[in-house]
């Protein structure tokens, strides 16, 4: 172990208030994550003077000391050697699941359904990806081909990769409800494969009018749900409380025959005779306000979404939108939204290198530095609230980038093959010819974040700011 990670975690427990004031402790990927029993105990300024320690705040219940990827576990192994108690993030959840109000809770329970699924939804965007670099005529020219010549198995096997996760996404999405709420997972996913059953007519030739809805007692039509999201979501919300509900009530002898019997059948029949059609309007109008919004001209939706998505991520309550992302991938196969944030990330790393540049505080440049290269592989939050937000200005120049790349991203109709990568990782979703026309959106809200910091957005005068003046999240 570290002398050097031994010291940090014991200045960070005492600057917490000691041990004792430690209810207890977890990680992510880059932030140490505390809940304590005296929020006045902690000594912020002490926090954010301890060495590698990139920004800290208040969120939904805990006190979040962002360290960065690779440190945190390090930092976290010693917290938790000196007898911190430690527990898992999902246990963490749980202590905290009552605190905050209730879109903020609201909003947390969506991140905990969706987040869980999104590697899998990133891995299908990049052989997306790969699958349109591979099929362009450029490419294949230079391989003595043209995509005329391509076997049919192959792209066949490319399908294979490609739709299965939307192809099935309602269990995806049941399974993970399940989870969140208390029921079985097996019963989400059976329900969600049922939602997709072959034997209900396929959502996707509904409605392109290749097949039609089948009618129960006249007048209600039934399909299924390939590509749904909402409903699913709802399923398996009320699924696992049923589940729970009559587990309490049935006798043990009976509960193993009984208690998924009941469950599947009443879940099943709700689902498509009552949750699916009421969630899936729901659904059809929230995304044909999202489009209608996306579809703005000009550039505008560029230029608000650009400007305003770090502000959402520092709120907290930006786990909202993997829904609209998933949703837009499964209705479309493309995702604008993710073009234009790639903009507001790179925005956010590059007035932070500009920050580290600038500066001669030689703390201040160890920090920024590294913190600026973890935003350009797509994860801001050491960047913003070790370095932009801090100071504020530069968090304000990294929006206003964020705005000319999207803007840009918006105007020339950038479009993703997946979600949740951005700036250099996420060129893996644009190699179907858009590359350039990427690479161009980052740049641009890079150099005008870079510039406007460099030039209004920090000097080392405001190294003098105290504890008091940083923004609190």
């Amino acid at each position: 172990m570290s002398a050097e990670n031994r010291k940090i975690a014991e200045e960070v427990i005492e600057a917490v208030g000691g041990r004792e004031n430690i209810e207890s402790v977890a990680h992510c990927a880059t932030r140490l994550r505390f809940i304590v029993h005296d929020r006045s105990k902690i000594d912020e300024e002490k926090v954010e003077s301890v060495d590698k320690v990139k920004g800290a705040f208040f969120n939904s219940g805990q006190y979040q000391i962002v360290f960065g990827t690779g440190t945190v576990n390090r930092i976290y192994e010693e917290v938790e050697a000196l007898g911190a108690t430690g527990v898992s993030t999902t246990d963490m959840k749980k202590q905290t699941k009552d605190r905050g109000n209730p879109f903020q809770r609201l909003i947390r329970t969506f991140g905990d359904v969706f987040v869980p699924i999104i590697p899998v939804l990133v891995a299908t965007g990049l052989f997306m990806g790969l699958r349109g670099l591979l099929t362009q005529e450029a490419v294949l020219g230079v391989f003595g081909t043209t995509p005329e010549a391509i076997p049919e198995k192959f792209i066949l096997f490319t399908q294979v990769l490609t739709d299965t996760a939307f192809a099935f996404l309602p269990a995806l999405i049941a399974w993970s409800a399940f989870r969140v709420f208390g029921g079985s997972p097996v019963l989400g996913i059976v329900l969600g494969l049922m939602l997709v059953n072959p034997a209900l007519p396929n959502a996707y030739s509904v409605g392109s009018g290749d097949a039609d809805p089948m009618m129960f007692f006249g007048f209600l039509p039934v399909t299924g749900y390939q590509g749904s999201v909402l409903p699913a979501f709802f399923i398996g919300f009320v699924g696992a409380k049923l589940e729970r509900w009559l587990r309490k009530r049935t006798p043990e002898a009976l509960d193993l025959i009984l208690t998924p019997f009941l469950t599947l059948l009443i879940m099943i029949i709700l689902g498509l005779f009552v949750i699916g059609p009421i969630f899936h309007t729901v659904e059809i109008g929230v995304m044909a306000a999202t489009v209608a919004i996306l579809d703005l001209p000009f550039g505008i939706p560029g230029l608000l979404i650009g400007f305003f998505n770090q502000i959402i991520v520092i709120t907290g309550v930006h786990h909202v939108f993997n829904f609209l992302e998933i949703q837009l991938l499964a209705q479309d196969g493309w995702n604008p939204y993710n073009a234009i944030v790639t903009a507001a990330v790179a925005a956010q790393g590059a007035a932070a290198l500009a920050v580290g540049l600038k500066t001669k505080d030689k703390k201040l440049k160890a920090l920024a530095l590294p913190s600026s290269f973890s935003a350009f592989l797509g994860i801001t939050e050491p960047a913003i609230f070790g370095v932009t937000l801090r100071y504020m200005k530069p968090f304000v120049m990294g929006l206003i980038g964020g705005a000319a790349g999207g803007f840009f991203a918006s105007l020339f109709g950038l479009k993703a093959t997946g979600m949740a990568i951005t700036v250099i990782p996420g060129a893996l979703l644009y190699l179907n010819s858009q590359l350039p026309l990427y690479i161009v959106a980052n740049l641009i809200g890079a150099v005008v974040a870079f510039v406007l910091t460099w030039l209004f957005g920090y000097n080392d005068s405001m190294l003098k700011r105290t504890h008091d003046d940083h923004p609190k999240v």
